[in-house]
């Protein structure tokens, strides 16, 4: 499986503004690409590479670097493609939609650029990188990460490496092909029910409340709220400087609990269920003062999270479909809207079970997480002979 290791170079400053220049020149050169394409109606690689190839080379980019430049280029189209094809950017005739197919593509100054071996090489013993930029090879650009990833570089790196300025800041995003282990075959599953009051909430007993990270979102969106009002130039420091705080700490939050899902599966035997909530916010009406809380709902980095560190583990997930999952009981399997007295209590109108009502969607993701590994699993009848 790959996975994608970070490190930070630490550049001197005249490597800073070199790289800083490089990454201005090619995505401006990828804009000038991408509008290209668009004139043309989006050719396929070779014949964009035929159109601009030349004209990348006069602007001053080595040979691997326009390759890079003209791929990325290539690859957004694509991607725009899938999302739309996906009904990710609306229907046909949505605003958003037309705004996204009436225009070319463009990058920002600061945008990754893919490297590869030819024009990025790495040092490990010495912490060093040796990098192509416009102003020449750049040599013994030294780099920091923690030791996991130090070793993970030197066992696992295959492929590109992207180099990103966030913040006036630089990182290296590399590539690492790790050996995925065989999945073994599961005792059970474990059901994870997602939201928002309790983020996750598993089969087995362990809820991750949702009150402080939902504490902490309005505490910052107030504080947001103030800067902005005030419009000051140390409001608009400190507006730049707390920016992605809230993703980075949601990010850690989601981490947390998606290990702990995954250790807990993966210490019992059991499998992992999860609901498949694609396409939720376009499907769920809210009140105004609900949206931010709905649209802020991280469900699908967590989704993310749980299913890589799964796989790293060798313990089978799949995705369930969540429908009556929260008016089904658990118990007798009987569906009522009214078995859902409110957002916590869940009351059977059929047999009576009381209980609370993630802890009851939970283990009816559990049973359908069953359901649909015996559907998928293969035979192991004999053949006839």
């Amino acid at each position: 499986m790959k996975i994608v290791v970070r490190v930070k170079p630490m550049p001197e400053a005249g490597q800073a503004a070199a790289l800083r220049f490089t990454l201005r020149t090619v995505n401006e050169a990828a804009c000038w690409v991408s509008a290209v394409a668009f004139e043309r109606g989006v050719p396929r690689e070779y014949e964009l590479r035929r159109h601009t190839y030349a004209e990348l080379k006069a602007r001053g980019l080595g040979t691997q670097a326009a390759q890079h430049v003209i791929k990325k280029v290539r690859d957004a189209y694509t991607a725009l493609k899938a999302n739309i094809r996906a009904g990710n950017l609306g229907r046909p005739g949505a605003k958003r939609r037309v705004k996204a197919e009436s225009k070319p593509v463009t990058f920002r100054p600061d945008a990754a650029q893919p490297y590869d071996d030819r024009c990025l090489s790495w040092q490990y013993d010495a912490r060093t990188v040796s990098i192509w930029t416009t102003a020449g090879r750049l040599k013994n650009v030294r780099f920091v990460c923690s030791p996991n990833a130090l070793t993970m570089l030197r066992e696992h790196r295959r492929g590109e490496s992207d180099l990103i300025e966030r913040d006036g800041v630089f990182y290296l995003l590399a590539v690492c092909d790790t050996p995925e282990p065989e999945a073994y075959e599961p005792v059970g599953f474990l059901g994870v029910d997602l939201g928002i009051v309790n983020i996750a909430t598993a089969s087995t007993g362990y809820r991750a409340a949702g009150r402080g990270l939902n504490r902490y979102r309005r505490r910052q969106l107030a504080l947001r709220k103030k800067l902005q009002a005030k419009g000051t130039k140390s409001a608009r420091r400190l507006l730049k400087k707390r920016a992605r705080k809230e993703a980075r700490h949601t990010a850690d939050v989601n981490h947390v609990i998606s290990k702990k899902i995954v250790t807990t599966a993966e210490r019992t035997g059991c499998g992992i269920a999860l609901e498949d909530l694609t396409g939720i916010r376009s499907r769920v009406r809210h009140r105004k003062d609900q949206r931010t809380s709905l649209h802020s709902w991280s469900f699908h980095q967590l989704a993310t999270f749980v299913e890589y560190k799964a796989r790293r583990a060798g313990v089978p997930l799949v995705y369930v479909d969540p429908a009556y999952t929260s008016q089904q009981c658990s118990q007798c399997g009987h569906i009522d809207r009214k078995n859902r007295v409110d957002q916590a209590t869940f009351a059977c109108r059929s047999c009576g079970a009381l209980m609370h009502a993630d802890d009851n969607a939970s283990h009816n993701l559990a049973r359908k997480g069953e359901t649909v590994w015996t559907a998928g699993r293969e035979s192991r009848v004999p053949a006839t002979p």
